[in-house]
Protein backbone atom coordinates (compact mmCIF):
# COMPACT_ATOMS: atom_id res chain seq x y z
CA UNK A 1 0.00 0.00 0.00
CA UNK A 2 2.72 2.37 0.83
CA UNK A 3 4.41 1.45 -2.41
CA UNK A 4 1.40 2.56 -4.16
CA UNK A 5 0.94 5.96 -2.45
CA UNK A 6 4.39 6.89 -3.63
CA UNK A 7 3.73 5.87 -6.98
CA UNK A 8 0.73 7.85 -6.86
CA UNK A 9 2.42 11.14 -5.58
CA UNK A 10 5.47 10.85 -7.83
CA UNK A 11 2.97 10.33 -11.01
CA UNK A 12 1.38 13.83 -9.57
CA UNK A 13 4.53 15.71 -8.95
CA UNK A 14 5.27 14.64 -12.65
CA UNK A 15 2.49 15.98 -14.02
CA UNK A 16 2.54 19.42 -11.50
CA UNK A 17 6.21 19.65 -12.64
CA UNK A 18 5.67 19.27 -16.26
CA UNK A 19 2.62 21.97 -16.14
CA UNK A 20 4.66 24.34 -13.79
CA UNK A 21 7.97 24.10 -16.15
CA UNK A 22 6.26 24.58 -19.31
CA UNK A 23 4.21 28.16 -17.80
CA UNK A 24 7.52 29.44 -16.82
CA UNK A 25 8.60 29.05 -20.15
CA UNK A 26 6.29 30.18 -22.07
CA UNK A 27 4.75 32.89 -19.82
CA UNK A 28 7.33 34.44 -17.68
CA UNK A 29 10.80 33.98 -19.88
CA UNK A 30 12.37 36.71 -17.75
CA UNK A 31 12.31 34.22 -14.71
CA UNK A 32 13.25 31.43 -16.60
CA UNK A 33 17.19 30.78 -15.90
CA UNK A 34 16.47 31.88 -11.60
CA UNK A 35 13.11 29.44 -11.36
CA UNK A 36 15.12 26.72 -12.91
CA UNK A 37 18.30 27.08 -10.84
CA UNK A 38 16.31 27.24 -7.25
CA UNK A 39 13.12 24.68 -8.01
CA UNK A 40 16.31 22.02 -9.64
CA UNK A 41 17.62 22.10 -5.88
CA UNK A 42 14.32 20.24 -4.61
CA UNK A 43 15.95 17.18 -7.20
CA UNK A 44 19.74 18.05 -5.97
CA UNK A 45 18.27 17.87 -2.14
CA UNK A 46 16.71 14.25 -2.77
CA UNK A 47 19.54 13.15 -4.99
CA UNK A 48 22.13 13.95 -2.05
CA UNK A 49 19.87 12.39 0.51
CA UNK A 50 20.52 9.10 -1.50
CA UNK A 51 23.65 9.33 -2.15
CA UNK A 52 24.66 9.98 1.55
CA UNK A 53 23.12 6.56 2.11
CA UNK A 54 24.54 4.63 -1.10
CA UNK A 55 28.54 4.14 0.13
CA UNK A 56 27.58 2.46 3.45
CA UNK A 57 24.52 0.42 2.30
CA UNK A 58 26.75 -0.82 -0.57
CA UNK A 59 30.09 -1.85 1.68
CA UNK A 60 27.93 -3.24 4.42
CA UNK A 61 25.44 -5.71 2.42
CA UNK A 62 28.52 -7.00 0.15
CA UNK A 63 30.72 -7.81 2.83
CA UNK A 64 27.71 -9.49 5.00
CA UNK A 65 26.72 -11.10 1.77
CA UNK A 66 30.15 -12.31 0.57
CA UNK A 67 30.91 -13.77 4.39
CA UNK A 68 27.50 -15.32 4.84
CA UNK A 69 28.11 -17.32 1.76
CA UNK A 70 30.97 -18.35 3.11
CA UNK A 71 31.96 -21.14 0.72
CA UNK A 72 33.95 -18.82 -1.80
CA UNK A 73 32.78 -21.47 -4.74
CA UNK A 74 30.04 -19.82 -4.06
CA UNK A 75 31.20 -16.45 -4.52
CA UNK A 76 32.99 -17.54 -7.58
CA UNK A 77 29.80 -19.13 -9.37
CA UNK A 78 27.97 -15.91 -8.61
CA UNK A 79 30.27 -13.90 -9.73
CA UNK A 80 30.50 -15.55 -13.06
CA UNK A 81 27.12 -15.84 -13.28
CA UNK A 82 27.18 -12.20 -12.94
CA UNK A 83 29.26 -10.98 -14.95
CA UNK A 84 28.37 -13.77 -17.93
CA UNK A 85 24.95 -11.74 -17.77
CA UNK A 86 26.60 -8.45 -17.41
CA UNK A 87 28.95 -8.55 -20.42
CA UNK A 88 26.11 -10.21 -22.51
CA UNK A 89 23.69 -7.68 -22.24
CA UNK A 90 26.72 -4.91 -22.30
CA UNK A 91 27.73 -5.85 -25.60
CA UNK A 92 23.35 -6.02 -27.06
CA UNK A 93 23.05 -2.99 -25.73
CA UNK A 94 26.27 -1.26 -27.15
CA UNK A 95 25.09 -3.25 -30.41
CA UNK A 96 21.53 -2.36 -31.21
CA UNK A 97 22.99 1.72 -30.30
CA UNK A 98 24.89 0.78 -33.20
CA UNK A 99 22.80 -0.61 -35.36
CA UNK A 100 19.76 1.61 -34.76
CA UNK A 101 21.99 4.35 -35.64
CA UNK A 102 23.30 3.11 -38.41
CA UNK A 103 19.61 2.37 -39.96
CA UNK A 104 17.94 5.60 -39.21
CA UNK A 105 21.29 7.88 -39.12
CA UNK A 106 19.75 10.79 -37.42
CA UNK A 107 22.75 12.91 -37.81
CA UNK A 108 22.71 13.03 -41.79
CA UNK A 109 21.29 16.06 -42.89
CA UNK A 110 20.18 17.61 -39.76
CA UNK A 111 18.77 20.53 -38.72
CA UNK A 112 20.22 21.03 -35.77
CA UNK A 113 23.27 23.76 -35.47
CA UNK A 114 26.31 24.30 -33.20
CA UNK A 115 26.59 27.57 -32.68
CA UNK A 116 27.86 27.60 -29.52
CA UNK A 117 29.90 24.99 -27.59
CA UNK A 118 29.73 26.39 -24.13
CA UNK A 119 27.33 24.39 -22.36
CA UNK A 120 29.82 21.57 -23.16
CA UNK A 121 33.11 22.88 -22.30
CA UNK A 122 32.72 21.67 -18.04
CA UNK A 123 32.09 18.00 -19.83
CA UNK A 124 34.93 18.88 -21.72
CA UNK A 125 37.32 19.82 -19.56
CA UNK A 126 36.44 16.76 -16.97
CA UNK A 127 37.00 13.82 -19.28
CA UNK A 128 39.93 12.57 -20.25
CA UNK A 129 41.23 10.16 -22.65
CA UNK A 130 41.29 6.73 -22.23
CA UNK A 131 44.29 5.15 -21.18
CA UNK A 132 45.38 1.84 -19.37
CA UNK A 133 46.68 3.71 -16.41
CA UNK A 134 43.42 5.80 -16.17
CA UNK A 135 41.46 2.72 -16.37
CA UNK A 136 43.39 1.47 -13.66
CA UNK A 137 43.01 4.23 -11.34
CA UNK A 138 39.25 4.47 -11.44
CA UNK A 139 39.10 0.78 -10.62
CA UNK A 140 40.74 0.07 -7.99
CA UNK A 141 41.12 2.50 -4.68
CA UNK A 142 43.68 4.56 -3.46
CA UNK A 143 41.95 4.90 -0.21
CA UNK A 144 38.59 3.07 1.35
CA UNK A 145 37.87 6.58 2.38
CA UNK A 146 38.63 8.88 -0.46
CA UNK A 147 36.65 6.31 -2.67
CA UNK A 148 33.51 6.63 0.28
CA UNK A 149 33.73 10.26 0.15
CA UNK A 150 33.39 10.61 -3.47
CA UNK A 151 31.17 7.55 -3.87
CA UNK A 152 32.92 5.55 -6.37
CA UNK A 153 30.48 2.67 -6.66
CA UNK A 154 33.50 0.48 -7.97
CA UNK A 155 35.99 1.22 -6.14
CA UNK A 156 33.88 0.16 -3.06
CA UNK A 157 32.82 -2.79 -4.51
CA UNK A 158 36.35 -3.72 -5.40
CA UNK A 159 37.16 -2.81 -1.31
CA UNK A 160 34.01 -4.66 -0.22
CA UNK A 161 34.79 -7.79 -2.17
CA UNK A 162 38.19 -8.41 -0.94
CA UNK A 163 37.07 -7.36 2.45
CA UNK A 164 34.06 -10.05 2.79
CA UNK A 165 36.56 -12.82 1.18
CA UNK A 166 38.98 -11.74 3.94
CA UNK A 167 36.31 -12.04 6.78
CA UNK A 168 34.96 -15.45 5.40
CA UNK A 169 38.33 -17.33 5.68
CA UNK A 170 37.73 -16.45 9.54
CA UNK A 171 36.43 -18.74 11.47
CA UNK A 172 32.32 -18.47 12.21
CA UNK A 173 32.56 -17.83 15.62
CA UNK A 174 35.64 -15.34 15.03
CA UNK A 175 33.75 -13.59 12.40
CA UNK A 176 30.28 -13.08 13.84
CA UNK A 177 30.55 -10.03 15.85
CA UNK A 178 31.30 -8.31 12.32
CA UNK A 179 28.86 -9.85 10.31
CA UNK A 180 26.30 -8.37 12.45
CA UNK A 181 27.06 -5.37 13.39
CA UNK A 182 27.43 -4.77 9.34
CA UNK A 183 24.49 -6.54 9.35
CA UNK A 184 22.61 -4.21 11.93
CA UNK A 185 23.99 -1.13 9.84
CA UNK A 186 22.94 -1.97 6.97
CA UNK A 187 18.94 -2.54 8.10
CA UNK A 188 19.79 0.77 9.84
CA UNK A 189 20.43 2.17 6.62
CA UNK A 190 17.19 0.73 5.05
CA UNK A 191 15.17 2.03 7.47
CA UNK A 192 16.77 5.62 6.52
CA UNK A 193 15.94 4.68 3.09
CA UNK A 194 12.11 4.38 4.18
CA UNK A 195 12.09 7.87 5.25
CA UNK A 196 14.01 9.33 2.57
CA UNK A 197 12.24 8.02 -0.41
CA UNK A 198 9.00 10.21 0.86
CA UNK A 199 11.27 13.19 -0.26
CA UNK A 200 11.57 11.41 -3.71
CA UNK A 201 8.04 13.24 -5.05
CA UNK A 202 9.90 16.79 -4.21
CA UNK A 203 12.75 15.52 -6.06
CA UNK A 204 10.72 14.32 -9.25
CA UNK A 205 9.18 18.00 -9.10
CA UNK A 206 12.43 20.40 -9.05
CA UNK A 207 14.06 17.70 -11.76
CA UNK A 208 11.59 18.13 -14.65
CA UNK A 209 10.26 21.28 -13.95
CA UNK A 210 13.55 22.67 -14.36
CA UNK A 211 13.93 21.14 -17.45
CA UNK A 212 10.83 21.75 -19.20
CA UNK A 213 11.25 25.45 -18.11
CA UNK A 214 14.58 25.71 -19.09
CA UNK A 215 14.15 24.00 -22.95
CA UNK A 216 10.17 24.01 -23.20
CA UNK A 217 8.21 21.43 -25.48
CA UNK A 218 9.75 23.03 -29.17
CA UNK A 219 12.91 21.04 -28.03
CA UNK A 220 11.09 17.48 -29.29
CA UNK A 221 9.90 18.76 -32.94
CA UNK A 222 13.89 19.85 -33.50
CA UNK A 223 15.32 16.87 -32.09
CA UNK A 224 12.68 14.93 -33.39
CA UNK A 225 14.69 12.42 -35.56
CA UNK A 226 16.96 11.96 -33.08
CA UNK A 227 14.61 11.38 -30.03
CA UNK A 228 12.49 8.95 -32.33
CA UNK A 229 15.40 6.62 -33.06
CA UNK A 230 16.34 6.64 -29.61
CA UNK A 231 13.04 5.84 -28.39
CA UNK A 232 12.99 2.91 -30.60
CA UNK A 233 16.10 1.35 -29.36
CA UNK A 234 15.01 1.82 -26.07
CA UNK A 235 11.44 0.06 -26.86
CA UNK A 236 13.65 -2.53 -29.01
CA UNK A 237 15.92 -2.90 -25.68
CA UNK A 238 12.82 -3.36 -23.30
CA UNK A 239 11.52 -5.92 -25.09
CA UNK A 240 14.58 -8.15 -25.55
CA UNK A 241 14.98 -7.90 -21.53
CA UNK A 242 11.13 -8.58 -20.60
CA UNK A 243 11.51 -11.40 -23.27
CA UNK A 244 14.58 -13.17 -21.40
CA UNK A 245 13.27 -11.86 -18.18
CA UNK A 246 9.97 -13.60 -18.74
CA UNK A 247 12.01 -16.95 -19.96
CA UNK A 248 13.88 -17.15 -16.90
CA UNK A 249 11.00 -15.70 -14.26
CA UNK A 250 7.96 -16.79 -16.04
CA UNK A 251 4.69 -15.11 -14.70
CA UNK A 252 7.01 -13.92 -11.93
CA UNK A 253 8.18 -11.20 -14.17
CA UNK A 254 5.16 -9.34 -13.91
CA UNK A 255 5.25 -9.00 -9.71
CA UNK A 256 9.16 -8.20 -10.17
CA UNK A 257 7.92 -5.40 -12.07
CA UNK A 258 5.30 -4.20 -9.84
CA UNK A 259 7.50 -4.42 -7.14
CA UNK A 260 10.01 -2.37 -8.96
CA UNK A 261 7.51 0.30 -10.37
CA UNK A 262 8.46 3.03 -7.96
CA UNK A 263 12.14 2.79 -8.31
CA UNK A 264 11.08 2.88 -12.17
CA UNK A 265 9.60 6.15 -12.01
CA UNK A 266 12.24 7.76 -9.50
CA UNK A 267 14.95 6.90 -11.65
CA UNK A 268 13.31 8.13 -14.96
CA UNK A 269 11.66 11.62 -13.02
CA UNK A 270 15.33 12.40 -11.77
CA UNK A 271 17.85 10.86 -14.53
CA UNK A 272 19.77 9.18 -11.52
CA UNK A 273 19.70 4.75 -11.70
CA UNK A 274 22.16 5.45 -8.51
CA UNK A 275 18.96 7.32 -7.09
CA UNK A 276 17.02 4.26 -6.42
CA UNK A 277 19.95 2.28 -5.22
CA UNK A 278 18.89 1.61 -1.58
CA UNK A 279 15.27 0.97 -2.89
CA UNK A 280 15.69 -1.40 -5.26
CA UNK A 281 18.06 -3.46 -2.64
CA UNK A 282 14.89 -3.29 -0.23
CA UNK A 283 12.18 -4.32 -3.10
CA UNK A 284 14.36 -7.51 -4.88
CA UNK A 285 14.32 -8.55 -0.84
CA UNK A 286 10.80 -8.55 -1.05
CA UNK A 287 10.17 -9.61 -4.39
CA UNK A 288 11.76 -12.39 -2.57
CA UNK A 289 15.43 -13.06 -3.74
CA UNK A 290 18.20 -14.15 -0.87
CA UNK A 291 19.43 -11.17 0.59
CA UNK A 292 23.13 -12.21 -0.19
CA UNK A 293 22.86 -12.13 -3.88
CA UNK A 294 21.34 -9.04 -3.78
CA UNK A 295 24.44 -7.80 -1.69
CA UNK A 296 26.46 -9.14 -4.10
CA UNK A 297 24.66 -8.67 -7.44
CA UNK A 298 23.14 -5.00 -7.07
CA UNK A 299 26.48 -3.59 -6.27
CA UNK A 300 28.63 -5.48 -9.24
CA UNK A 301 25.41 -4.62 -11.73
CA UNK A 302 25.85 -0.57 -10.88
CA UNK A 303 29.10 -0.98 -12.07
CA UNK A 304 29.07 -2.99 -15.03
CA UNK A 305 25.28 -3.81 -16.58
CA UNK A 306 24.14 0.12 -17.28
CA UNK A 307 21.77 -1.49 -21.02
CA UNK A 308 20.53 2.12 -21.10
CA UNK A 309 23.42 3.55 -21.16
CA UNK A 310 25.41 1.50 -22.99
CA UNK A 311 23.42 1.98 -26.01
CA UNK A 312 23.06 5.45 -26.06
CA UNK A 313 26.90 5.71 -25.93
CA UNK A 314 27.12 4.17 -28.73
CA UNK A 315 24.43 6.18 -30.41
CA UNK A 316 24.95 9.25 -29.67
CA UNK A 317 28.82 8.83 -30.30
CA UNK A 318 27.84 7.98 -33.96
CA UNK A 319 25.35 10.54 -33.95
CA UNK A 320 27.50 13.40 -33.56
CA UNK A 321 30.36 11.79 -36.33
CA UNK A 322 27.63 11.91 -38.86
CA UNK A 323 26.68 15.41 -38.07
CA UNK A 324 30.29 16.40 -39.32
CA UNK A 325 29.94 13.96 -42.17
CA UNK A 326 32.61 11.86 -40.69
CA UNK A 327 32.24 8.39 -41.91
CA UNK A 328 32.96 5.83 -39.94
CA UNK A 329 34.04 1.85 -41.46
CA UNK A 330 32.73 -1.11 -39.65
CA UNK A 331 35.58 -1.94 -38.01
CA UNK A 332 36.14 1.30 -36.73
CA UNK A 333 32.62 1.35 -35.18
CA UNK A 334 33.28 -2.25 -33.64
CA UNK A 335 36.52 -1.05 -32.61
CA UNK A 336 34.63 2.08 -30.83
CA UNK A 337 31.94 -0.13 -29.06
CA UNK A 338 34.91 -2.53 -27.37
CA UNK A 339 36.54 0.76 -26.26
CA UNK A 340 33.14 1.72 -24.63
CA UNK A 341 32.40 -1.36 -23.51
CA UNK A 342 35.89 -0.51 -21.17
CA UNK A 343 35.44 2.81 -20.78
CA UNK A 344 31.92 2.83 -19.34
CA UNK A 345 33.29 0.67 -16.68
CA UNK A 346 32.11 1.79 -12.95
CA UNK A 347 30.38 5.05 -14.24
CA UNK A 348 27.50 4.39 -12.05
CA UNK A 349 23.76 5.40 -12.31
CA UNK A 350 24.85 9.47 -12.27
CA UNK A 351 23.35 12.01 -14.15
CA UNK A 352 24.92 12.84 -17.53
CA UNK A 353 28.08 10.42 -16.72
CA UNK A 354 28.25 8.65 -19.51
CA UNK A 355 28.53 11.98 -21.56
CA UNK A 356 31.94 12.36 -20.19
CA UNK A 357 32.45 8.66 -22.04
CA UNK A 358 30.60 9.78 -25.08
CA UNK A 359 33.45 13.08 -24.69
CA UNK A 360 36.39 10.81 -24.42
CA UNK A 361 35.48 8.01 -26.99
CA UNK A 362 34.61 10.71 -29.64
CA UNK A 363 38.45 12.49 -28.83
CA UNK A 364 40.05 9.10 -29.54
CA UNK A 365 38.44 8.64 -32.93
CA UNK A 366 39.20 11.75 -34.24
CA UNK A 367 35.05 13.09 -34.06
CA UNK A 368 34.97 16.81 -32.97
CA UNK A 369 34.47 16.28 -28.63
CA UNK A 370 32.83 19.48 -28.61
CA UNK A 371 30.12 18.02 -31.20
CA UNK A 372 28.64 16.82 -27.72
CA UNK A 373 27.18 20.32 -27.06
CA UNK A 374 24.60 18.98 -30.12
CA UNK A 375 22.80 16.57 -28.01
CA UNK A 376 23.18 18.75 -24.45
CA UNK A 377 19.60 20.39 -24.93
CA UNK A 378 17.72 17.17 -25.67
CA UNK A 379 20.10 14.55 -23.36
CA UNK A 380 17.96 15.20 -19.97
CA UNK A 381 14.79 13.70 -21.77
CA UNK A 382 17.10 10.48 -23.50
CA UNK A 383 18.74 10.22 -19.79
CA UNK A 384 15.35 9.65 -17.87
CA UNK A 385 14.52 6.84 -20.29
CA UNK A 386 18.10 5.09 -20.41
CA UNK A 387 18.08 5.47 -16.26
CA UNK A 388 14.64 3.72 -16.06
CA UNK A 389 16.37 0.76 -18.38
CA UNK A 390 19.54 0.11 -16.19
CA UNK A 391 17.16 0.30 -13.45
CA UNK A 392 14.85 -2.54 -15.00
CA UNK A 393 18.35 -4.62 -16.36
CA UNK A 394 19.60 -4.46 -12.73
CA UNK A 395 16.53 -5.54 -11.22
CA UNK A 396 16.40 -8.74 -13.57
CA UNK A 397 19.76 -9.95 -13.63
CA UNK A 398 19.85 -9.75 -9.81
CA UNK A 399 16.43 -11.73 -9.91
CA UNK A 400 17.15 -14.26 -12.60
CA UNK A 401 20.93 -15.01 -10.58
CA UNK A 402 19.14 -15.54 -7.30
CA UNK A 403 16.79 -18.52 -9.41
CA UNK A 404 19.59 -19.97 -11.21
CA UNK A 405 21.74 -20.05 -7.43
CA UNK A 406 18.19 -21.15 -5.80
CA UNK A 407 17.87 -23.96 -8.72
CA UNK A 408 21.61 -24.69 -8.28
CA UNK A 409 21.54 -25.14 -4.30
CA UNK A 410 18.07 -26.77 -4.31
CA UNK A 411 20.19 -29.88 -7.17
CA UNK A 412 22.92 -30.01 -4.43
CA UNK A 413 20.81 -30.60 -1.37
CA UNK A 414 18.76 -33.86 -3.77
CA UNK A 415 21.98 -34.71 -4.19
Amino acid sequence: MKNNKLFILIIISLIIGVTLGGIVHYQFQDSIEVFSKNIKLLGTIFIRLVQMIIAPLVFCTLVVGIAKMGDMKMVGRVGGKAMAWFISASLISLLLGLMLVNFFAPGKGTSIKLDDTTAASELLENSKGFSLEEFVKHVIPKSLFEALATNEILQIVIFSIIFGVALASFSKKEAKPIIKLLDRVSHVVLKMVSYIMWTAPLGVLGAVASAIAKHGFEVFTLYAKYLGAFLVGIIVLWLILLTVGYLILGKRLFVLLERIKSPLLIAFSTTSSEAVFPKMVEELERFGCQPKIVSFTLPLGYSFNLDGSMMYMTFASIFIAQVYGIEMSLPEQLTMLLVLMLTSKGVAGVPRASLIVVVATCAMFGIPPEGIALILPIDHFCDMARSMTNVLGNALSTAAIDKWETKSEGNEGIN
